[in-house]
Formats: C-alpha cells, sequence, structure tokens
C-alpha cells in the first residue's frame, strides 16, 4: 500500500511538473490580453448574432457589415467590400493589417447563416451555464469573432511582425460560397497559409479534412391531362421521379466518414386535378475525393434510361457549384502539429477529425496554398435551434489563434 502511495505520488509530482512546464511555455502578455478581450468576444458575438443574416440576405448582410467594420478600420486596417460574384446575395468584407514581418496570412469567416428572416425574434441570443446559443451563434458567428478579437489583440500588443494578414468575411458559404469562389482562390494564390474560422468540434479539435459537398438535380419531364376525365393521356413525371429516387436512395450511405447521398427536396405538380408534368428532386452529396462524385453522377445518369413511366424524359444535372473536399496531407498535418504546440503552451491537447460539413479551405488548398480548418470556438447542433458554443472555448480558441497569427506572420509556412 505504501509503495502504490509513493507511485501516485510520483505521478501526481510528474503530471504536475508538466503542466508547470507547460505553463511556462505561456506567452504570458498575450494570456492577460486574452483574458481582458474575452468578455468583449462574448458581447460582439451577442450583437452580431442578433442581426438575422441568412444567405441571400442583403439587408442583413449589409447590417453585419456595419457591425463589423468601425471596428476593423479602427484597429488599422485596410477594409473595403468586394462585391458577390453571384445575384442577390449581399457583399463580402475584406480587411488587409499591413505589418513588418514576412507572413502572409489569410483568415477566411463566413458571416451568412442558414436561418431565415426573423429567426432571431423568435430565439435569441442567449447564455445558458457554459454555452452561448442563437441562430448562427457557432456556424460561423463565434469564428468571426474570434478572428476580429485575435486581430485587436494584436494591435493592442504591439505585434507586427507579419507582411500582411487579410481577413475575408464572406457572404455564402452555406450555399458554397457562390459569391467569393474566385475571390478566395485569388487571394490564396498571394498568401502562405489560410487560416479558417469554421468551428472546432467536440470535445476540442482541428478539422484537418472535410468532405466535398455538391447538389445533384433530377428532372424529368411527362405529360399534363385531366386527373379524373382522361388520365390515361398524361404521362405522370412524379410517379417516375419516386422510380428514380429509389434507384439513386438506396446505392450510397445516408450518413458515415464516406460518400453520403441524401435526398433534401422534391418538388412535382402544380394542381390536385392536373397529372404532373414535371418533376424535380435534390440530392445532397458529399465525398473524399474527386473522382466520387463522378461515381455518383454515373449512376444517376446510368438510372436515367431506366423509366417505368413510358414517354417520359430523365435529365440529371450536374451541381453548378461545388466545394472540393479537403484532404489531409502532409502540408495541413504540420499546421496541426503547430497548433498543438501552441496549445501545449497554456497545458491543453487539441484533437484532430472531420467532417462532411464543407469550407473555403478546400478552395484554398486547391491553389496549394496550406490551410488550417475549425479554428473558431467549440460548439455542436449546427444547422438547427439548438446550436451552441462553448464558452469555456473562448480564451483557449483565441489564444491559439492570436499565437498561431505570430507564428506565421515570422515565419510563414512553406508553400
Amino acid at each position: 500500500m505504501r509503495c502504490l502511495k509513493l507511485m501516485g505520488a510520483v505521478a501526481l509530482a510528474a503530471l504536475m511538473a508538466g503542466a508547470s512546464e507547460a505553463a511556462s511555455r505561456r506567452n504570458d502578455k498575450v494570456w492577460a490580453a486574452v483574458e481582458a478581450s474575452r468578455q468583449g468576444a462574448i458581447n460582439l458575438l451577442k450583437e452580431i448574432v442578433s442581426i438575422d443574416s441568412g444567405t441571400g440576405d442583403v439587408a442583413g448582410g449589409n447590417r453585419i457589415i456595419s457591425a463589423l467594420k468601425p471596428r476593423l478600420e479602427a484597429l488599422g486596417a485596410e477594409v473595403r467590400t468586394s462585391p458577390a460574384e453571384a445575384p442577390d446575395l449581399p457583399d463580402n468584407l475584406l480587411a488587409v493589417f499591413h505589418g513588418t514581418g514576412k507572413g502572409r496570412i489569410l483568415i477566411v469567416a463566413h458571416y451568412d447563416t442558414v436561418y431565415g428572416p426573423d429567426t432571431v425574434a423568435g430565439r435569441p441570443f442567449r447564455i445558458e451555464g457554459t454555452r452561448a446559443l442563437g441562430p448562427g451563434v457557432g456556424d460561423e458567428k463565434a469564428g468571426v469573432v474570434n478572428a476580429v478579437t485575435a486581430l485587436k489583440i494584436l494591435r493592442d500588443t504591439g505585434f507586427r511582425n507579419f507582411a500582411t494578414i487579410t481577413l475575408l468575411v464572406e457572404s455564402s458559404e452555406e450555399r458554397g460560397s457562390p459569391g467569393a469562389t474566385k475571390l478566395i482562390k485569388t487571394l490564396a494564390t498571394q498568401r502562405d497559409v489560410e487560416l479558417n474560422m469554421e468551428p472546432g468540434d467536440q470535445p476540442d479539435l482541428l478539422t484537418v479534412w472535410r468532405k466535398g459537398s455538391a447538389a445533384i438535380r433530377i428532372q424529368v419531364k411527362g405529360r399534363a391531362a385531366h386527373a379524373g376525365m382522361a388520365p390515361q393521356d398524361g404521362r405522370n413525371a412524379a410517379t417516375e421521379l419516386i422510380h428514380q429516387i429509389g434507384l439513386l436512395d438506396g446505392v450510397f450511405p445516408h450518413f458515415g466518414d464516406g460518400i453520403t447521398v441524401n435526398l433534401t427536396l422534391v418538388k412535382a405538380g402544380e394542381r390536385n386535378n392536373i397529372i404532373p408534368e414535371s418533376a424535380e428532386a435534390n440530392f445532397n452529396v458529399r465525398y473524399r475525393r474527386p473522382e466520387e462524385l463522378e461515381q455518383i453522377m454515373a449512376r444517376a445518369r446510368a438510372n436515367a434510361a431506366n423509366i417505368i413511366v413510358p414517354d417520359t424524359v430523365v435529365t440529371v444535372i450536374p451541381p453548378d457549384t461545388a466545394f472540393p473536399p479537403l484532404t489531409q496531407n502532409a502540408q495541413i498535418d504540420a499546421l496541426a502539429d503547430k497548433a498543438a504546440s501552441i496549445y501545449a503552451e497554456i497545458g491543453k491537447t487539441i484533437g484532430r477529425g472531420g467532417n462532411g460539413g464543407a469550407s473555403e479551405s478546400a478552395l484554398a488548398m486547391s491553389v496549394g496554398t496550406p490551410a488550417l480548418d475549425g479554428l473558431g470556438y467549440v460548439g455542436g447542433d449546427f444547422h438547427t435551434e439548438k446550436e451552441w458554443i462553448d464558452l469555456n472555448s473562448v480564451a483557449p480558441r483565441l489564444y491559439l489563434f492570436t499565437r498561431l497569427l505570430m507564428e506565421y506572420g515570422a515565419a510563414p509556412p512553406k508553400k
């Protein structure tokens, strides 16, 4: 028993020594600024979560820009808006900071959410225990806040050992970034690294891989007829669409880490007493490798030749836009290693993972720029009424991101 107690004491001493060593590596100046900035970050989060800004909400987007633009200008940034590259979308916001060092850093965040107008009125920002809740609180307004607050800490601590830090807050990520794809690729080409503000997954993870995302449409053309007097003269597009859905829906998994294909939208007919002349369905497709998307398309095209309603025509429409997958590689692992070493400075361990949610990091990697994702606060239940972030993650994640900016400002990774 005495021996066991001695072993336990030794283990505890080693653990305490490790924690003390980690704390000794902490940048106390940054940590003090983080602690001083925590409440301001939460206040800013409440302010922008309280603005409805679903994708395509131009008025809401303008309000978000009005809230962020003066803050970034006060920090010394050159701030401008960039028109969206697709119609009916609000502007993107660009802020560029100039320093005296080497690193050219691109930060990408998005302010659009999946929620419609007036959502905030029925479900306002609130704090319950250690969680903050509200529409888009994690995906991705907390990421916007983390970026802006870290940039404030750099200003407050006098850190300028970077060439440029560019913050892009874009307006259409939830639809695949049709309003900013060219801009993201252009900016990434000109930078050394891209840091993405998507939320961290539980329990405390960086995102080192993501699935690509695309929407496949299946359209059926039939023939209209009176549903009561002459239904035999019609060719029911809805019936054929149901058949086509069955051919594709059961072939690929609905969930998991690999390919997933899920039916999301269905439309058919216009009146109850008319055989539907047209019908359409959308499938949301997620994939790990680019060739997997073509595999799914090929299956859908083959199905189109197998009809059960005579004289109907099935057309498979490829996606207009799609996020490519973010594929884990040595560059991403090196960025994650750096993040893990910074987290150890405050005695914390960060994990690595991936998910089916696409993001702009894949666009950056597609032009050869190293990218690290999942640098917002930790949260969960995204795209639901229960969406939340863990307020206990605010200070650690803010320290992590600030120190990443400092490290890559001084010594950028090789492309």
